[in-house]
Order: C-alpha cells, then structure tokens, then sequence
C-alpha cells in the first residue's frame, strides 16, 4: 500500500522540552488516521510540521514524496489544513471567504464559482452561502472552514481537533461529512484527545504520548496484537452455574464468571483458543442444554486500545 505522508526520525524541541521524539509515521493513502493522544502530547506540532508551518529540530517528513523541509510549496498543494480554531476576516459571507482562498491558491476565476457551489453544497451549506460568516454557528464554521481546505483539491486534509467544542448534533454532521470525503479519495489525519470522536470514522490509528508515538497501523492489527484472549459474553435463559460448568474445564477457557446481577444475567467466559475453536465452545454448551439467546465476542474500543497502549509503554 502507497503511503502518502511518512516521518523518520522526526523530532522537534522547544528550548529544552522535547515535543517530538524521533517519530517514524506511516499514513497509507485513502486511509482516515487517527491521530489519538492528551493535550501536549505531540499531535499539533506534528501537524504544523506536515503542513510546513514548522520546521522540525531534526529528522525528516515527506506528503506524496515531496521533503516538508526542501519542497514547501509543493507540499502546500498537496495539503489541506484546517487548525483548532476559526480564523476568518470581517464582513466576509460565506461564498467570498471561499473565493479569496481560492484565489490566494491561485484557482482560475473563471473555475471559481462552480467550485464554490459544489463546496457549499458538499458541507451542507448552500443555504447560507450570502449569509456573513461571524453570524454562522460554530458548527457551521467548522464545516465551512473544512471547505476552506478543499479548494485546491489536495490529496490530503490535516484536521487539527475539528469537533473542539461542538455541540453532539453538529459533532454527527461533522463525522457523516468525513465519511463522505473518504468516499472522494481524500486522505484525511484527524487529531482528538477525544477518543470517542474518531472511534467510528478511523481506519487507521496512531497513539501519541509525551512526543513519543507508542503504536501505529490499521484498527484491526493494533487490536488483534493487543487482545491476546478473548471475552465472550453469553446469555442464558436456564441455570448459569450449569452452563458455566460446561464449559470450565474446556481447553482454552481462562475463567468463566457468572454475573447473575447484570441485565440480562449472563456469563463471561475468558478464552485464549484461535477463531477456529470458538464454535466448540458454542456447541459444548447448546449440547448440555444451555438455552443460548445471546454468544458474542466483547469488542475493544478505542479507549480500550489506548489504556493498554500507555500502560504497556508509558505508566511503566
């Protein structure tokens, strides 16, 4: 797979603190990149650098092979960057605000004003494009300021805290849209401290603690490498204490505990065995005459992930 943005040895400091250490990133193209850490920890300074508004200590970064540090301007067409806040000039309505990036990337005027539709009607905001932009909600800004960072077309949108202070309605508008732009080929890094925000929109995921990244790949790998053994939930409608009997001593089988206060109640059972094997312990239960409603496999999330990554490589 063709990476699009790649770091090696990547480091930058701020008098004597050290905000990036040696980080080696890989963002494959077409992938949604979460980029998860606290405040502090690296994820704005790492993104300022992409976009060439900083220059790193030491180290090396390059977006579709063109050197941050050597060839600026070419890595400037290639990046759409939109900060954690909203910076707009007075008395602007929406469509000029479009109209005067566009022009600073040097987007034919005569191209601009089908563009600026499309734009606005891909954000959702057609219906404001003669509305002034210091009347538009936060939300609405937020939207528009990510059209902001398609008018040249670039291969990839660096997305620094987009649902910061959003209310819940105009953090679902946000995530649909990001889905959406997935669908267009877009590339997009987007940076939380909030793991939730990216849980459902994330192919892709790096985990970033005091400028040190701890663990970077697709969701799937990162969570197969960190769940050793699985936890099955398993609801009943019989005896617990029968059913977890049936399977205790199956090979495999960890520790089964018997939640008899939960709702519904139901068994977790702790099982190290391949996927191969899972179906035994389905079968060993149905044939002692378990009434199985409910056999499913407990999902780690992304807060999951995280938790395990820092105290595995950091709390130690």
């Amino acid at each position: 797979m063709t990476h699009l943005v790649e770091t090696q040895a990547l480091t930058h400091r701020y008098g004597n603190t050290i905000a990036l250490e040696s980080l080696d990133l890989s963002i494959p193209s077409g992938a949604v990149y979460g980029f998860i850490g606290p405040n502090g920890a690296g994820k704005t300074t790492t993104m300022r650098i992409l976009t060439t508004l900083l220059a790193p200590s030491s180290g090396q970064a390059w977006v579709a092979g063109h050197a941050v540090t050597k060839e600026p301007r070419a890595v400037r067409r290639m990046v759409g960057f939109m900060p954690d806040f909203f910076g707009v000039y007075d008395n602007m309505r929406a469509w000029e605000y479009l109209d005067f990036f566009a022009a600073a990337y040097n987007v034919p005027a005569n191209r601009r004003p089908t563009m600026i539709n499309e734009l606005l009607e891909l954000v959702d905001l057609s219906h404001k494009r003669d509305a002034y932009v210091m009347g538009l909600s936060r939300g609405m800004k937020q939207r528009l300021s990510l059209a902001r960072t398609m008018v040249h077309d670039p291969a990839l949108l660096i997305l620094d805290e987009p649902a910061s202070g959003l209310d819940p309605r105009a953090r679902v508008e946000l995530r649909e849209l990001l889905k959406e732009l997935r669908t267009l080929n877009k590339t997009i890094m987007i940076s939380s401290h909030i793991l939730t925000e990216l849980a459902e929109m994330c192919t892709h995921i790096g985990i970033i603690e005091r400028g040190r990244l701890l663990a970077s790949g697709d969701v799937a790998s990162i969570m197969r490498s960190l769940q050793t053994h699985h936890v099955f939930e398993v609801h009943v409608l019989n005896d617990l204490e029968v059913a977890a009997a049936l399977v205790r001593d199956m090979p495999g089988v960890l520790d089964v505990r018997v939640l008899p206060d939960a709702l519904p109640p139901m068994l977790h059972i702790d099982y190290e065995g391949d996927e191969h094997s899972v179906s035994d312990l389905l079968a060993r239960l149905v044939a002692g005459g378990a009434a199985v409603t409910h056999f499913a496999s407990q999902v780690n999330d992304l807060e999951d992930i995280f938790l395990k990554v820092t105290d595995q490589k950091v709390l130690l």
